[in-house]
């Protein structure tokens, strides 16, 4: 049975410290739910708060509607993965995935037909007799899942467990673990600091920073409508720079520096009024010109200062005519790559541009989607933006 994981006004002290200073969120029945952040955030602290492995300095931890704050590790139905795999050196790969039914007083041979399904089922079959030792990281990894899998429980709770991976195992192992969680159907908690990671698996992603949750939503939307500037930088790379913000009449006008105006659709009516901004925009969304003496210069002059070919497309690095340093994604085309030291005019698609405001970091925009909380449909709220 999967559950709904209701977290309300959470603190955790270490000592003198607060790392988790009131934090609140909803995880959904049988989400894939992903907490992201730098090292020192707080995600693992709030994972194992969940787990029962780190004490609760206040709010309540609910498992559907049974609060959770005292009880016992071993009672709250929760399998987990770790970074390390922490599989037993000693037990063959089918002894491992036994491990945690033999305190369910279940009859041998049941306890080996549930094995052998969950072994089946992430592809570990064929090993079942070797020991741990024989087995690749991605191999030794799907056997720490189908240890936490078979003794069927109503969460599951994974700390970094493709850190220990090389870059082609990670990604594959990604698959694997999406794929078999949506089969499940179990309500997952998943921490890592890989943007790319959470991108690729979550339903949803809480970015974290300093023990608070900066932005809660479907990964599109928080690449696309960060709620702030720290969120803006931290999922993906981002170029930022500043600007004005002006009305005419009834539009919204974005100015740079040296007088490039770009219409701005989707700031939010109370944000849009005579104001500096800081401007965040992907490098792909920036679409660099080559500068012809004569020829309508209407964008941010420029100057290319280097570049990366990666085969599909080239990494441009310029510095702009304000001192400020850009990048710059192109689709590769069959010409010459531009040379450094090219004067170059850049332009950018506006409509997936993101204002902020420069004191607060807070975004600009419409759209944001912030859910914190159950959405309206199954009895919660959505903030939106």
């Amino acid at each position: 049975m999967s559950v709904v994981i209701s977290i309300e006004n959470a603190v955790k002290k270490y000592g003198e410290v607060t790392v988790i200073p009131d934090l609140s969120v909803t995880i959904r029945n049988g989400e894939l739910f992903t907490l992201l952040g730098p090292s020192g955030c707080g995600k693992t602290t709030l994972l194992r708060m969940i787990a029962g492995f780190n004490t609760i300095e206040g709010g309540s931890f609910r498992f559907n509607d049974k609060i959770i704050n005292d009880m016992e590790p071993g009672k709250r139905g929760i399998g987990m993965v770790f970074q390390n795999y922490a599989i037993f050196p000693n037990m063959s790969v089918r002894k491992n995935v036994e491990f945690g039914l033999k305190y369910k007083n279940m009859p041998k041979e049941q306890m080996r037909t549930q094995a052998q399904k969950f072994l089946e089922l992430v592809h570990v079959d064929q090993y079942a007799d070797r020991m741990p030792e024989r087995l690749s990281g991605g191999q030794q990894q799907r056997v720490a899942l189908a240890r936490a899998l078979v003794i069927q429980p109503d969460v599951l709770l994974m700390d970094e467990p493709l850190s220990n991976l090389d870059a082609k195992l990670r990604v594959e192992m990604r698959t694997v673990i999406k794929n078999i969680q949506k089969e499940v159907g179990i309500t997952t908690v998943y921490v890592t600091h890989d943007q790319e990671e959470a991108m690729a698996i979550s339903d949803r992603i809480a970015v974290m920073k300093d023990g608070v949750i900066r932005h809660c939503g479907e990964p599109k939307n928080i690449y696309q409508r960060p709620a702030d500037l720290f969120v803006a930088t931290f999922i993906g790379k981002s170029n930022l720079l500043s600007a004005r913000l002006t009305r005419n009449g009834a539009e919204t006008i974005l100015v740079f520096p040296n007088g490039y105006k770009v219409k701005m659709d989707s700031v939010r009516e109370e944000e849009s009024h005579d104001r500096d901004v800081t401007l965040s925009v992907r490098p792909e969304e920036l679409f660099v010109h080559l500068y012809k003496e004569g020829e309508d210069t209407d964008g941010i002059s420029a100057r290319i200062q280097d570049s990366v070919f990666l085969g599909s497309n080239t990494h441009y690095f310029a510095e702009l005519e304000t001192g400020e340093t850009a990048e710059i994604i192109q689709e590769s085309e069959i010409d010459e790559i531009i040379p450094p030291g090219s004067r170059v005019i850049l332009t950018l698609n506006s409509r997936k541009a993101n204002l902020f405001d420069p004191e607060t970091t807070e975004s600009l925009m419409k759209g944001i989607k912030n859910s914190m909380a159950l959405p309206p449909e199954a009895g919660g709220r959505e903030v939106a933006g």
